[in-house]
């Protein structure tokens, strides 16, 4: 690989990549991935730490331990769970149990919705989120749910934007997608980091939607990426059953299981980021938009903005990596997204732009 022209991947993250131009001792304030500031938590640390002394067998392949934790969590049966290698892997599971002729995604999102989708030759129709409407997702949203639609996903908060749908437009698109039969695909993997979870989600009524699955993740509450943890909900047994067919066995490590379960008696580390995220994410804005840049309105651990000078090579010289969004459908290189840090990490990114912006 050349260092001087390191490659686009599809996803933030590459701190490899950074060491691999930089050298392994260089500096590295990583803004392109949207952790928790906080790193793993020692409890889920010491679980993998125990759990390695077993890796000498293979893991349950049906995550029972897992699966009853996270049921007790969700107030549900485990059979109306699934557990995957992180939300993509159920992302990848979802599209082969259903093999969908066409399906209807906004734009821009996440880019494994659209790259399972097209790698089983599924026609993806995409809708364009206007920035003159702050990317916020409209009512003709509906209109593109035909009876030819067989899935439908949407990303609740929407990565790289950060903005929600109401829950009133959310239920109208549940709704017709019952109506032509096609399965809508939310996934949740950021609704930890809203200021009302509780009101935005979908509990206590999903398990009646046998077209609705929603999909979950350790990776960014937890700051568990290198992990690759994740799990869906959903009503529709047969479906679930379906996905569990249509991938590897053992999808799920034996030190991913125990972390997880160690993850969920994480609840004073979960206070502890939320009210990070809700101190620091207006005040990183209000410094954004100072500098002259354009910042869409967060809802999540990260912030979407627009800048007409370049700021990704001459920001990652500075030892600080964004995440470019030139290679999300519906924007190009002047749109960056940043994760929300530490105050102290936040203010070196601030010094950083106002440096580069000068």
């Amino acid at each position: 690989m050349n260092k001087n022209n390191p490659p686009q991947l599809t996803h933030g993250g590459d701190w490899a990549g950074y060491q691999a131009e930089f050298g392994p001792g260089a500096r590295l304030l990583d803004f392109s991935a949207n952790v928790s500031p906080l790193g793993v938590p020692e409890g889920i640390r010491q679980a993998i730490a125990r759990e390695s002394a077993r890796v000498d067998r293979y893991p349950d392949p049906l995550c029972r331990a897992l699966g009853q934790a996270l049921a007790e969590k969700e107030g549900c049966e485990p059979a109306q769970i699934l557990c995957g290698n992180g939300a993509a892997d159920l992302i990848w599971r979802a599209v082969l149990a259903v093999r969908p002729r066409r399906a209807l995604i906004p734009a821009p999102t996440f880019a494994e919705y659209e790259g399972a989708l097209t790698a089983l030759g599924c026609q993806v129709d995409r809708y364009f989120l206007k920035r003159e409407q702050g990317f916020r997702l409209g009512e003709d949203f509906l209109l593109h749910i035909t009876e030819d639609t067989d899935m439908v996903f949407l990303c609740e908060p929407n990565n790289p934007t950060g903005v929600t749908a109401s829950r009133a437009l959310r239920q109208k698109i549940l709704e017709k997608c019952r109506r032509v039969g096609a399965l809508f695909v939310e996934d949740d993997c950021f609704e930890d980091f809203l200021d009302d979870p509780a009101g935005h989600s979908w509990q206590g009524t999903w398990r009646q939607e046998p077209n609705l699955l929603i999909l979950k993740a350790f990776t960014k509450l937890y700051a568990m990426a290198g992990v690759r943890l994740g799990y869906c909900l959903c009503g529709n047994r047969t479906l679930l059953e379906k996905m569990a067919a249509v991938g590897q066995p053992w999808n799920v490590s034996s030190l991913a299981q125990a972390a997880g379960v160690a993850a969920l008696r994480e609840e004073g580390y979960v206070s502890q980021v939320r009210a990070l995220i809700r101190r620091e994410r207006p005040w990183l804005s209000g410094q954004l938009a100072a500098l002259g840049l354009e910042v869409v309105p967060a809802e999540a651990n990260y912030i979407l903005f627009r800048s007409e000078k370049s700021l990704l090579e001459p920001m990652r010289r500075r030892g600080i990596v964004l995440r470019s969004c030139g290679n999300y459908p519906g924007l190009d290189g002047s749109w960056y997204r940043c994760a929300v840090r530490t105050h102290g990490e936040n203010t070196a990114l601030i010094e950083g732009l106002g440096e580069v912006l000068a």
